[in-house]
């Protein structure tokens, strides 16, 4: 079974157009959407969704990525094999984080222009990145998209800053409940931080807990969560609305010093 998994910033309609460019050259692929509701452009959180399911699926997964603000430009199209995955989409660091948790990558262009028909300036999703991953689905040899290189984009979730009294950070991804992940992981808050402690964060006092059903309906809290992030919730609630926090905001999580 040949398994494809598609995660871009479309919406509704386009991802369809992807599906059948898929199906039309392997008809056996299993395909799963991730997401297609990456917010518009914004590649950080596109490869932290991405980052975030990878390691659940299997070996010989084909994860066709296309949030890709820069489509029709100069970027170089991609193919990175880590841990016997392969990683579809444009080189804008988008695939970087979640192949790299899986192993050492290895990165090579997409530069076998025979495997292509006509080109969108637009739509590289439907008419580069859906093919070769069909194609790689089918079982493609590696080798024939293209030449090996070293030279591509890196991408990150930032940087954190620790002190004795607080923690920097940023925020990476918006869920659909609206729960605020930041680029804080489990590390750096569990060693400095007790679970009940409370700890202020957008200038709001909240405790740090394990789950969220530990406050009241309608209260604030963080926990580290499933991803291994720190997150910032409202039981039965919606974080980012309630303390009017988007993608790329800077955190900083305050507690008192030891």
């Amino acid at each position: 079974m040949s398994l494809i998994t598609l995660i871009t910033d479309f919406g509704s309609v386009y991802p369809a157009a992807m599906k059948g460019v898929i199906l039309g050259i392997d008809p056996r692929a299993t395909i799963v959407d991730i997401s297609h509701t990456v917010p518009q452009g914004d590649i950080r959180a596109g490869a932290f969704a991405l980052y975030s399911v990878v390691p659940y699926f299997p070996v010989g997964t084909v994860h066709v990525a296309v949030v890709d603000p820069g489509v029709g430009t100069a970027r170089n199209s991609i193919v990175i094999s880590a841990g016997g995955h392969l990683f579809v989409g444009p080189d804008n660091g988008l695939m970087v984080p979640a192949a790299s948790r899986l192993g050492k990558i290895e990165v090579r262009k997409i530069t076998n222009l025979g495997l292509l028909g006509d080109v969108s300036a637009t739509f590289h999703g439907r008419d580069v990145f859906a093919r070769i991953g069909a194609y790689l689905s089918e079982g493609m040899p590696l080798q024939e998209v293209g030449e090996k290189t070293l030279d591509h984009v890196h991408l990150d979730f930032g940087m954190v800053e620790v002190s004795e009294t607080s923690i920097t950070g940023q925020v990476i991804y918006i869920d659909d409940f609206g729960n605020v992940i930041t680029n804080i992981r489990a590390a750096d808050v569990l060693g400095l931080i007790r679970f009940g402690e409370v700890v202020h964060i957008f200038y709001r006092k909240m405790p740090v807990i394990r789950t969220y059903g530990l406050v009241d309906e309608g209260k604030l809290l963080a926990l580290v969560g499933s991803h291994g992030f720190l997150e910032i919730a409202v039981n039965k609630g919606n974080a980012s609305k309630e303390l009017d926090v988007l993608c790329n905001d800077p955190v900083k999580l305050i507690f008192s010093k030891k």
